[in-house]
């Protein structure tokens, strides 16, 4: 049996439950409750904090159990481990996963046994009830966020940079936030890449169209058909006009801002649009589940246009040609069979 022991203490102090003494303690507890003990694998992290798992230790420690280097983990107390009941959480699924068993000696918390994995549990549901509670928070502050129509920060959309802007509170306090501003020849793009949709209603012709005429992306690469989709279905190039507003009331999307805001001048900023996880691709919520509201910066494409755009990539979803995303094939998109007519 092969036994690691994690420790961990924020800060040196020379006094209370120093890393020697969880070591010693854990060692034994170990030589106590377990037969056959062949090696002891041990995971020191001294100066880090408990409230998130950004630890060199820890992260090596969670490697080698991956590895399967060895079969149970004890540590002093539960704390040593994360304070974080969503993190403790995940690591004992990670532990379950790979057959090891867990170990608090402080608190007599044990996977090995049925108490032990009934506690585990009872720590998963609280886990649950943290997450749930954490989410409600965020749509609430959204809520808050959506009456400033602000950047709220992340990858800015192609034709616009993000700037600060400083501004004094209601109680006279001095704040900053960051609004969209247009770049003038990335708009130029935008612009020409709905009115070409418009012409020529087709994501896979509008490809085409950029290939041959060697429009990039704002990272100089061809521009693919789920690329422009993302661009003509983003509802921030919207001028916020009667049009578009009875769009998204029409539509069911939770619009913040009063209908008298959209006066055909500013743009459209939407919230809580993706579902984010940790090493997964974000993916679209349900524009029901969106939070519109009137944006400071500009619109740029008339209401009236950005609707016709949404209708048209709903009516072709069906008949949409299905090509593969590996765009290295430069004449994908280009080349048709001479007898059907179809794509090649």
């Amino acid at each position: 049996m092969k036994i690691a022991i994690y420790s961990r203490k924020s800060k040196f102090t020379g006094k209370g439950d120093s890393i020697e003494n969880q070591i010693q303690l854990c060692k034994d507890y170990a030589e106590k409750y377990f037969d056959n003990i062949e090696d002891y694998f041990i995971y020191e992290d001294e100066g880090f904090s408990g409230g998130d798992t950004d630890r060199p230790q820890f992260k090596l420690m969670m490697k080698d159990a991956k590895n399967k280097k060895f079969n149970i983990l004890i540590c002093y107390r539960l704390d040593r481990i994360s304070r974080n009941i969503a993190d403790f959480s995940t690591l004992i699924e990670d532990l379950q996963q790979h057959d090891i068993s867990f170990v608090s000696i402080k608190e007599q918390f044990d996977t090995s046994t049925p108490m032990g994995r009934a506690m585990m549990y009872i720590a998963s549901v609280f886990a649950q009830l943290e997450r749930e509670t954490i989410a409600e928070r965020i749509r609430d502050n959204m809520l808050q966020l959506a009456k400033t129509g602000r950047w709220l920060g992340g990858i800015t959309p192609t034709g616009f940079d993000s700037k600060e802007i400083i501004y004094l509170d209601p109680s006279g306090k001095e704040r900053k936030m960051f609004k969209l501003t247009p770049i003038r020849e990335e708009i130029k793009i935008i612009k020409l890449i709905f009115k070409k949709f418009l012409e020529l209603d087709s994501l896979t012709q509008l490809e085409t169209f950029c290939i041959q005429n060697n429009i990039k992306t704002k990272n100089n690469k061809d521009y693919t058909r789920f690329t422009l989709r993302s661009i003509l279905t983003n509802p921030v190039y919207a001028t916020a006009d009667k049009d578009i507003y009875n769009y998204f009331v029409n539509n069911d999307y939770e619009v913040y801002s009063d209908s008298t805001e959209f006066a055909g001048k500013n743009g459209i900023m939407a919230y809580n649009k993706t579902i984010q996880k940790k090493n997964t691709t974000n993916k679209q919520r349900d524009p029901s589940e969106w939070i519109v509201t009137v944006g400071k910066h500009p619109g740029i494409i008339k209401g009236s246009d950005w609707v016709k755009v949404q209708n048209m990539i709903e009516r072709n979803r069906s008949k949409t040609f299905r090509k593969v995303k590996n765009t290295e094939s430069l004449l994908s998109g280009i080349l048709r069979c001479g007898n059907c007519g179809s794509f090649m």
